[in-house]
């Protein structure tokens, strides 16, 4: 394994980990706790890891993000009710735009699940290639720049494609809601696409767990308000459905099954 290949492991292990200590890291990426430990050095300078006694854990502020695939599955079980709940937002033969996050991504396979005639416009490959074949589902991915760490489309095509386009919903994922209230992203060209997407639609639905709150990251894409629905799930703290409802944001809670239960319940 090169070394850079050893940061990406590293990087991907203290993702779904939170924390890990030395010796786990060691295990988890073949190398000697030596060499583990240099590379926790590295990687702390570089900002991406935050060193403890003993071991690491992911720095929040990092820009450089864990592969799609990898973040698809952290919070999985509240990612697939709150598209669930979304889900049923949308009507046949209407128009909509799924962005690029790992959230909304989980609305796009519910809609495969259970398909109907809709026009679907996004800027993540991930999501167009659901609907591969799927009758009466009109897909159109956007053009520019490919973005590989999610997968998606960015760049001056793809703000300019947006221009002439309008959508009966927008479902938007997003990195971080910090305490300004404000939604906040990784990147600066997924960022100003965002904001440019929250201009051309009627609805606009931002899905977005639980974890995501409170949360900082470096690029504003816009401030809550009384515009946007929001998705998120029961684990959601009382000190921020309070600041959303002072905020007038429309919040629809959606609670996390049990293990024995069957159904899932939404409450608005």
């Amino acid at each position: 394994m090169t070394k850079s290949e050893r940061f990406t492991s590293i990087r991907k292990h203290l993702y779904s980990t939170t924390y890990s200590s030395v010796h786990a890291i060691a295990t988890a990426v073949g190398a000697s706790l030596a060499t583990v430990r240099r590379d926790l050095q590295e990687l702390e300078q570089a900002g991406v890891i935050i060193r403890e006694h003993g071991g690491a854990s992911i720095s929040e502020s990092v820009e450089i993000e864990v592969a799609f695939e990898q973040r698809v599955q952290h919070n999985l079980l509240a990612k697939r009710v709150i598209a669930d709940a979304a889900y049923r937002e949308i009507l046949p033969h209407s128009s909509i735009f799924l962005d690029a996050g790992t959230t909304v991504y989980q609305l796009a396979r519910r809609i495969r699940l259970e398909p109907f005639p809709v026009n679907i416009f996004s800027n993540c490959i991930s999501v167009a290639q659901e609907f591969s074949n799927i009758d009466g589902v009109s897909v159109t991915l956007l053009g520019g720049r490919v973005r590989p760490e999610n997968a998606s489309m960015v760049g001056s095509i793809a703000e300019q494609t947006l221009d002439q386009l309008w959508f009966d919903h927008l479902f938007l994922g997003c990195g971080a809601i910090a305490d300004d209230g404000c939604i906040y992203g990784v990147d600066a060209d997924e960022s100003r696409l965002n904001q440019k997407m929250l201009t051309r639609a009627s609805k606009k639905h931002l899905l977005v767990d639980s974890s995501k709150f409170g949360r900082h990251l470096t690029y504003r894409v816009a401030e809550l308000g009384d515009d946007i629905n929001l998705f998120t799930d029961s684990n959601l703290d009382a000190l921020w459905s309070e600041k959303l409802e002072e905020k007038g944001v429309h919040v629809t809670i959606v609670y996390l099954p049990a293990a024995n239960e069957d159904k899932l319940d939404a409450t608005q």
